[in-house]
């Protein structure tokens, strides 16, 4: 059997594709099928990708779909079975908590509910031999038709996995993208991460890691394979555990030897750790701030992290010689004027070398979308809606819609300045107004 995963683009190309694909066309070559990828870039008319199916002639078609994928690709699916007769199937964090929806629409056949190695491989097999999909329930695979199905443990050795298929990654080039683990042993309120455990039943080892051996083992088959100048490590926090990093950090210079990237708690990183980081090669970390506000960050996104541990954690790991990320949420429920201006406060005291910003979207399954929900925040056509991350689709009743954008425009603003200001003295007026396009632009696609 050929599964073909589709990867739905929306505003942009991105550098990797989704990773679960990656795992689970591993998974499915290993037991003696084929896997494959095909993007489709924003400007991919339907047409061309209906003839680029019929030309690789696969049997099922995949999808991981986020929820900000999800209108683009109902539309696609539905004109893609109005032509080919393949079964899709589809997965990731939006089908997943959203199975009767997805099935509803037309050309969807399947939807794989949470970790899909095991449940695809049965799915194809299946298929192969023509039995009905309908028959004896394959546990975390939704038929059309079907009830929601029983769902089998998740992995728990995930070293027993193959490494991903880089193929499917489809990268640049010259980066790596890893995944040391799965699951979060946080539950911030907004994040996609928890719901996985919360879909599992709250089991306390839902957050698993690979083993600093199988981790490194990955990037020297990588490293064979393409010329690897740069890795990015993918997990939401790469510094849960400490006697893990310990044992990674000290292999990883002899074995890998690449200039690296991370996400971590501020509040569980230190200086003698930032310093390990640095001597193993790592130039950026990320680190999620959400908002200025004490309050916010407490009873809204479960984040109980103060401002002063925040403010010194982003002053060592500059003293560490790496770039300090920091991320933003704004237009959350709950959120004031007085949250959003505190943000800003907190963003000149952290000074870090960039930063990401969003206007929050209430992801499917977390706490904050079932309290949108409740609150009736969230317009009951939300599906119908674009997903995404420049402008607010809730009805705040603390904030206004304007209220939301002026804060994005503001920070717009304030990324142009924090560019130019990198640039000194090499900023000149052509440089200048390329960093004010290129800025500009990406603050458009949200």
């Amino acid at each position: 059997m050929h599964l073909l995963w589709l990867e739905i683009e929306t505003e942009r190309t991105w550098p990797v594709a989704a990773i679960g694909p990656a795992f689970i066309s591993s998974y499915v070559r290993k037991h003696g099928h084929e896997a494959s990828l095909l993007r489709v870039t924003p400007d991919t008319h339907e047409n061309a990708v209906a003839d680029r199916i019929a030309e690789i002639h696969p049997d099922v078609l995949g999808l991981s779909l986020t929820i900000r994928q999800w209108l683009r690709a109902r539309q696609l699916v539905g004109f893609l079975r109005a032509h080919l007769d393949i079964p899709v199937l589809a997965g990731g964090s939006f089908p997943s908590f959203h199975s009767a929806e997805v099935l509803a629409s037309p050309g969807f056949d399947f939807v794989c509910v949470g970790e899909g190695e095991v449940a695809t491989l049965e799915l194809l097999v299946r298929l192969e031999r023509g039995e009905p999909p309908t028959g004896p329930a394959i546990r975390n695979i939704r038929a059309r038709g079907g009830p929601p199905p029983p769902l089998r443990p998740p992995i728990a050795n995930l070293d027993a996995l193959p490494f991903p298929a880089r193929d499917i990654l489809d990268e640049v080039p010259t980066v790596a993208h890893v995944s040391t683990a799965r699951g979060c042993p946080f539950i911030c309120a907004h994040c996609s991460a928890r719901t996985y455990r919360d879909l599992y039943g709250h089991l306390e080892r839902f957050h698993r890691r690979r083993s600093a051996g199988s981790v490194l083992s990955e990037l020297e088959a990588v490293q064979d394979g393409m010329d690897v100048h740069y890795v990015v490590f993918t997990d939401n926090v790469f510094n849960d555990d400490n006697e893990w990093l310990q044992q990674f950090l000290l292999e990883y210079p002899r074995r890998v030897g690449k200039p690296f990237s991370i996400r971590a708690r501020a509040e569980t990183m230190n200086q003698a750790l930032l310093e390990d980081l640095a001597r193993a090669g790592c130039q950026q970390i990320a680190y999620q701030v959400g908002s200025g506000s004490w309050r916010v960050r407490q009873e809204v996104l479960r984040r109980p992290v103060s401002s002063h541990r925040l403010v010194r954690t982003f002053e060592w790991t500059r003293e560490a010689g790496i770039a300090a990320i920091a991320g933003y949420v704004i237009g959350l429920p709950g959120e004031t004027r007085h949250d959003l201006e505190a943000t800003f406060q907190l963003h000149e005291q952290l000074r870090p070398f960039d930063f990401d910003y969003e206007v929050f979207y209430p992801f499917p399954g977390t706490p904050l979308f079932r309290l949108c929900r409740e609150k009736g925040y969230l317009p009951k056509d939300y599906l119908d809606r674009p997903a995404n991350h420049r402008a607010s689709v809730l009805d705040l009743p603390e904030l206004s819609k304007d209220d939301i954008a002026q804060a994005y425009a503001r920070f717009t603003r304030l990324r142009e300045r924090t560019i130019k200001a990198r640039h000194d003295r090499r900023l000149t007026p052509a440089l200048q107004l390329t960093i004010e396009r290129q800025v500009r632009e990406m603050a458009a696609r949200g």
